[in-house]
């Protein structure tokens, strides 16, 4: 599949989606429309079992919305809200590794991903910053910033378009892990390799089971999780985890 505003790849069961809107990967329709064709793509290949997404260039991830597309903002804000809560709740894990400023729109895809890796450089620039231009953040960063970093912080992130950086953001949960500017894909790819290891049906089911508790509540959250149970007692890959166990040696899953 050919796209325009970004490049998709895959090696090994990992999927890297690249956004390439220059200069700071601002959303228009065009990205935000090439970037759900690549989300369909991953979801649909059973080969992919982790997803990366990182920005083009050295200068941003994604510095939110792209205010000269305001023309299509009635199309592409609604999308923005629905692909960032698909992400949120998408049952392959999803990566951010954030290569230089996160901001706004930017910053709450991040926020959907379910694990952050984020360049050691003192100078990026990590913020919901809307209400610098008078709007809020309108595509879940009310909810997930608060959600990782707690009420006050967000408050203050959000009400104050506090900017923070990357080892602020570590300290504050906002970042997983940071990397050198020189090996910020090579240190994705290596947390993606350790997580394409793991069950594929187990990795899922969990995604599934957290996701309904955070949506839908505690007690769908352990029906979720009742049912994931299920599903991967009578896998292929269950047998194959208790028969390397016994035999000692490391497992090798197939999502069966």
């Amino acid at each position: 599949m050919n796209y325009e505003n970004l490049i998709f790849e895959t090696k090994d069961h990992i999927a890297i989606i690249t956004l390439n809107h220059p200069p700071v990967n601002a959303w228009n329709w065009g990205l935000m429309s090439d970037f759900e064709r690549a989300i369909d793509e991953v979801e649909n290949d059973k080969e992919v079992r982790v997803v990366i997404i990182t920005g083009g260039g050295e200068k941003a991830f994604s510095a939110g919305f792209d205010l000269s597309d305001s023309e299509n903002a009635h199309k592409t804000s609604p999308k923005g809200r629905e692909l960032w809560t698909r992400l949120d709740r998408f049952a392959k894990p999803v990566i951010a590794a954030i290569n230089g400023h996160v901001l706004a729109g930017g910053l709450e895809l991040a926020l959907s991903c379910h694990f952050r890796i984020m360049v050691d450089d003192p100078n990026l620039n990590v913020g919901l910053t809307e209400l610098n231009v008078g709007i809020i953040p309108g595509w879940g960063g009310t909810q997930r910033l608060t959600r990782i970093v707690g009420k006050a912080r967000a408050l203050d992130m959000i009400l104050f378009s506090t900017r923070i950086n990357p080892q602020q953001a570590l300290e504050a949960g906002l970042a997983n892990q940071l990397a050198a500017p020189d090996q910020l894909i090579n240190t994705a790819v290596e947390f993606a390799e350790k997580l394409v290891k793991r069950p594929p049906l187990a990795v899922g089911c969990v995604l599934k089971a957290i996701s309904a508790g955070e949506y839908e509540g505690f007690e769908r959250g352990l029906v979720v999780e009742e049912e994931g149970s299920v599903v991967v007692g009578a896998s292929k890959d269950r047998i194959e985890g208790f028969t390397a166990f016994l035999e000692k040696r490391d497992p090798v899953f197939t999502g069966e």
